[in-house]
């Protein structure tokens, strides 16, 4: 059974998300988003207490507030680091993201591997599937666990809202195409983890999302 904790992080309320195989307590991590020392440590101890083997880490995109602690994670945990390749200029660049929204952060590590919709990676004896779904940025992913009936959207679905598509590389059409033909195409009782606010379900998105009438 995979266990999924949320952590909502940075100036942007971004959720970072831990999850694990309760049997093996091989885990992985998602957009670390953590800013300061504060939440750091409060990542760090939690992986501790609950004594997680991190085996990956992964951004479903390279927006700043998702990459914030990429960083601290690579330095402190054992993984190996995977991110779209077609966001890597955002990493690459992160600089000038951070100027422009008039944040600071450390220059972000580089990604040991890249993102395709046939990677294979498991926690336990799970392996999740990676959907391509670009337009709020050219690269995102989302990440689907099929048996566990869960998704990790980032920033292309949320409750009652979508990605922006007004930052870099963002395009509006991209992203509705993708939302429809990859994530309305799963169950609806399928529960969505989005990068920002709260938990959802297909379903309940294919029947009130304002911007996702069918």
């Amino acid at each position: 059974m995979l266990v999924v904790e949320k952590f909502t992080f940075n100036q942007f309320y971004e959720n970072t998300y831990v999850i694990w195989d309760e049997k093996s307590n091989d885990g992985l991590i998602i957009d670390p988003g953590c800013s300061n020392h504060y939440e750091e440590n409060t990542l760090k101890s939690f992986i501790s207490k609950k004594n997680l083997s991190l085996k990956y880490l992964i951004n479903t995109h390279c927006h700043l507030d998702h990459i914030m602690g990429c960083k601290f994670v690579k330095e402190n945990f054992d993984l190996t680091y995977y991110a779209p390749e077609k966001d890597l200029p955002f990493l690459e660049h992160a600089d000038q993201q951070s100027a422009f929204l008039g944040v600071e952060i450390e220059k972000p590590p580089m990604p040991d591997k890249f993102i395709t919709e046939e990677l294979a990676l498991n926690i336990g004896d799970i392996i999740p599937k990676f959907l391509f779904t670009p337009g709020h940025t050219p690269g995102e992913y989302c990440i689907y666990f099929e048996k566990e009936k869960f998704c990790i959207t980032g920033d292309v679905l949320f409750q009652g809202n979508i990605g922006r598509t007004d930052l870099w590389g963002g395009d509006y059409d991209t992203l509705i195409n993708s939302i429809k033909k990859k994530l309305f195409t799963l169950p609806d009782e399928t529960v969505i983890y989005p990068g920002h606010g709260e938990n959802s379900e297909i379903g309940s998105e294919k029947r009130s999302n304002p911007f996702l009438s069918l």
